[in-house]
């Protein structure tokens, strides 16, 4: 019997709208914090031409380590003035981030049913800390049980151990889990591939890069309440 829904974040439960003013507003924000606020245009200006086309290309974060290139770009920054950077420059970002509509009424309704909850994330290109703060902003981690974030854990979707660690916290067997996300392979095929039921979120974008098919298809966030149903939940 279903015991328990799985989420992944970005483009699932979360959605990051990228602009280019706040990209700028970042690094100024960023720079500020270290107090080398004049270099920030020359700073947004490399970026879009040393590190942007590389971060833009599909399945990015497996090939570029964001933090250390952006440490380069700042000059070889120390581990606390990156992280006075990426704090300002997170807070400059906030506009740019949301949660999908009607997420958090689909967790509730998820609670009500007596249903455990996790959301199961890789981090990238932020640090784990500040998704966690970002989940926290947003109102989600007050709505499930655990976080799971590749960061934090050592091992990234869709790698079995991501998924069997969350399962581990929440002392769950696979087949008492329903993974949600909008990844065939990251999401799709890893959640499968220890043994989870699958749900494909589809309100941001169709993934079709990939060889599992997902048990079920969601276009809205009530479509996934729909399939727990019929999976007993």
């Amino acid at each position: 019997m279903l015991q328990a829904v799985l989420f992944d974040w970005g483009e699932t439960l979360y959605h990051f709208e990228w602009d280019d003013e706040l990209l700028a507003a970042g690094h100024a924000a960023g720079l500020e914090a270290l107090g080398r606020g004049e270099e920030a245009d020359n700073l947004t200006v490399r970026f879009a031409v040393e590190l942007l086309p590389a971060l833009r290309e599909a399945r990015a974060a497996e090939r570029v380590d964001y933090l250390a290139e952006l440490r380069e770009l700042l000059g070889g920054v120390n581990d606390a003035d990156l992280d006075r950077f990426l704090d300002a420059e997170h807070d400059a970002w906030r506009p740019a981030r949301a949660v999908v509509d009607s997420a958090h009424a689909l967790l509730e309704a998820l609670r009500d049913r007596r249903l455990r909850l996790a959301v199961v994330a890789n981090t990238w290109p932020d640090p784990p800390r500040l998704v966690r703060r970002t989940l926290e902003e947003l109102g989600v981690a007050e709505r499930v049980d655990r976080i799971v974030l590749s960061g934090e854990v050592g091992v990234r979707k869709p790698a079995p151990g991501i998924f069997e660690q969350a399962l581990a916290q929440l002392d769950l067997d696979p087949l008492e889990a329903v993974f949600v996300g909008d990844r065939l392979v990251e999401d799709i095929a890893g959640a499968a591939a220890v043994g989870m039921s699958t749900v494909q979120a589809l309100w941001f974008r169709a993934d079709e890069d990939g060889g599992t098919e997902p048990d079920f298809l969601a276009f809205t966030p009530a479509d996934v309440l729909t399939a727990v149903k019929r999976l007993g939940g």
